[in-house]
């Protein structure tokens, strides 16, 4: 089993947010990697689109916590979309227009190929459609 953990953008909120229908399951996957010593990684997509949520939804007192502790944590790893990446990424993209996934889902496709990666803290059901698993779908 992989050490990490994509979390993706419905598994932040789910998190941060008490009323997510998730929130429980999310925080109970959080502390089981605790004990089990498990990490996560993400992307700054990921916090982009995680951001861009939490304002839309009128969460605006969690943005700065959310920026401030992600960026500090030792237990999530942030994978930063460099050009090589973008270009891998644009062609998946492409490739697989069909499939209605969005760019940023595909960019976390991508690094979780990388990394070998199999779960994701999601809700996105994207994620298995791709072949991954999805703790939260």
């Amino acid at each position: 089993m992989a050490r990490e953990v994509f979390i993706d953008t419905s598994g932040f909120y789910a998190v941060l947010v008490g009323k997510d229908d998730r929130h429980a399951e999310a925080v109970d996957v959080f502390r089981g990697a605790e004990k089990e010593g498990r990490r996560f990684a993400t992307t700054d997509y990921v916090l982009d689109e995680t951001a861009t949520l939490l304002m839309a939804r009128g969460h605006l007192q969690i943005l700065e916590p959310f920026f401030r502790t992600t960026l500090a944590s030792k237990a999530c790893s942030i994978v930063w979309t460099e050009p090589e990446m973008f270009s891998r990424t644009m062609a998946f993209f492409l490739k697989h227009r069909d499939q209605g996934w969005s760019f940023t889902d595909c960019l976390s496709f991508q690094v979780m190929k990388v990394r070998r990666l199999r779960e994701a803290l999601t809700k996105d059901e994207h994620f298995e459609k791709a072949g991954f698993r999805a703790l939260l779908a």
